[in-house]
């Protein structure tokens, strides 16, 4: 059973016999995307050029094209699927299925001739992301040491909301975040209606424009290079900044600041100094989540993720204690 799945040294996650996910395969004449994030992206230019056909959902294609330009994916022929929806490839069956992670991201399952089924859970928040029954689970780990657990209660988009409104009292706040997240946050303060102009630089409003089309509702946005934002950028003018996290030593030094980040498990709300702030916002499950999926997916094989940032080695042996399902972390380090 393990033959049919695994997780090279260069990061592509193996399905079945024609499936390759995340990083480019030689050997695999599919290769999926499960999301815009640039981990998942590993080796996509030799993808388009090699493999027969690049999958994704429409959501993650119109997230490409403003991430790496319109040209990017006419290299090769891209095919985008709908959640739910299966395919034929020889003789495996494809879908893709729906993962609270970022718009268009997606877990993978192919089902063999056999009947094995074989899923990829891609990166995915536990709460809202469909449960697939599997064979042989393939899980990302990103959080799966005992230590990641947030055993906070509290309500973490009101505190959010809260921060900000405080922040604005002072003038500007600029929100720091990768995207997916950042939209997000848009999200959850236009659904507040909370009363400060939005600002963003060129791609995050390309990105943010796109997450509009697929139907989140972000309120109106302002470009930075306008002349009425930067005005009030220079002038510290209530208003609300959205930067990518690597943007965060480049723009608001002196301003009221906050980064978003999942790696936060001690405190809801971390205060560095007294206008800089971390809210523990997440969009991958924590390792309570990862278990309850591995319980309730039932496996019998569990692969976890051991090529990007994460704890899948402690992952991997926690399964395997808890559950006496076997489980294993690749690639081997």
């Amino acid at each position: 059973m393990s033959t049919k799945a695994t997780i090279t040294e260069t990061g592509a996650v193996l399905l079945g016999k024609n499936v390759a996910c995340d990083a480019f395969d030689k050997t695999r004449p599919l290769r999926v995307v499960t999301h815009a994030h640039a981990d998942h992206m590993t080796g996509l230019k030799q993808s388009l050029r090699a493999c027969e056909k690049v999958l994704m959902t429409k959501a993650t294609k119109d997230l490409i094209d403003v991430m790496m330009g319109p040209l990017f994916l006419m290299e090769g022929y891209v095919e985008t699927h709908e959640y739910g929806k299966t395919f034929q490839y020889d003789d495996e069956y494809i879908t893709l299925f729906g993962a609270d992670h970022i718009l268009g991201a997606a877990q993978v399952l192919v089902e063999d001739k056999e009947g094995t089924k074989t899923v990829f859970t891609g990166d995915f928040r536990i709460d809202g992301t469909p449960i697939l029954d599997a064979d042989i689970l393939v899980m990302e780990a990103t959080y799966g040491g005992p230590t990641c657990k947030r055993s906070f209660a509290k309500d973490i988009k009101n505190l959010l909301i809260s921060v900000i409104e405080h922040g604005l009292k002072q003038g500007t706040v600029y929100v720091f975040g990768y995207h997916g997240k950042l939209q997000e946050v848009m999200q959850i303060l236009h659904k507040a209606d909370v009363k400060a102009p939005f600002i963003t630089p060129e791609k995050v409003f390309h990105v943010s424009k796109v997450c509009e089309r697929h139907g989140m509702r972000l309120g109106r946005l302002m470009l930075s290079e306008e002349r009425e934002a930067k005005e009030m950028l220079e002038k510290n003018v209530p208003c609300i900044a959205f930067y990518h996290m690597g943007s965060r030593s480049k723009v608001g030094h002196d301003a009221f600041r906050v980064y978003v980040s999942g790696w936060e498990f001690n405190s809801p709300c971390r205060e560095i100094n007294e206008k800089e702030y971390v809210i523990a916002l997440s969009d991958h499950s924590d390792f309570n989540g990862l278990l309850e999926y591995v319980r309730r997916s039932k496996p019998k094989l569990v692969i976890t993720d051991n090529y990007r940032v994460g704890h899948a080695e402690i992952l991997a042996k926690e399964i395997h204690k808890r559950f006496g399902i076997s489980a294993i972390a690749l690639p081997k380090k």
